[in-house]
């Protein structure tokens, strides 16, 4: 059988590389009890109080309607707050969140570590950076 194309399409091998990264992602954010993506939302709502959902949906490179279910999802574990201003919709974090945000920036580094361990420094580095640039380009298209 001819697999050897799945080698060479990016489609094939970027999906590989996101199930891989995210199984270590859950690993290292499970002493939080969040996903990663939701430490990130967290992080996020801790260092920028008040930011609106749509500037939140634009960091984290989701939709808005996937960042409202986030939000909903965090709302009920009593971990963001919304207000409503005009119409725009502000996210604070409440004080159960600001006492989770070193657990959550340990997750963090915990990842960062692991990959760099297996990538080495520079190679992780060079990564992260390819894969953001190539993903601002693909996504003007």
């Amino acid at each position: 059988m001819d697999d050897g194309f799945l080698h060479t399409c990016l489609f094939f091998t970027a999906n590989r590389l996101g199930r891989a990264i995210t199984k270590m992602a859950e690993e290292e954010f499970a002493p939080t009890g969040l996903t990663p993506m939701y430490g990130y939302l967290i992080r996020l709502v801790i260092g920028a109080p008040g930011i609106s959902q749509k500037e939140l949906a634009e960091k984290l490179s989701v939709t808005p309607s996937t960042l409202t279910r986030f939000v909903d999802k965090l709302e009920a574990k009593r971990l963001v707050e919304r207000k409503v201003q005009g119409k725009t919709v502000l996210v604070y974090p409440t004080d159960k969140a600001k006492e989770m945000e070193e657990t959550i920036r340990q997750a963090s580094r915990s990842l960062k570590a692991r990959y760099e361990a297996v990538l080495g420094v520079e190679a992780a580095q060079h990564l992260t950076k390819e894969l953001e640039d190539s993903s601002i380009s693909l996504e003007k298209h």
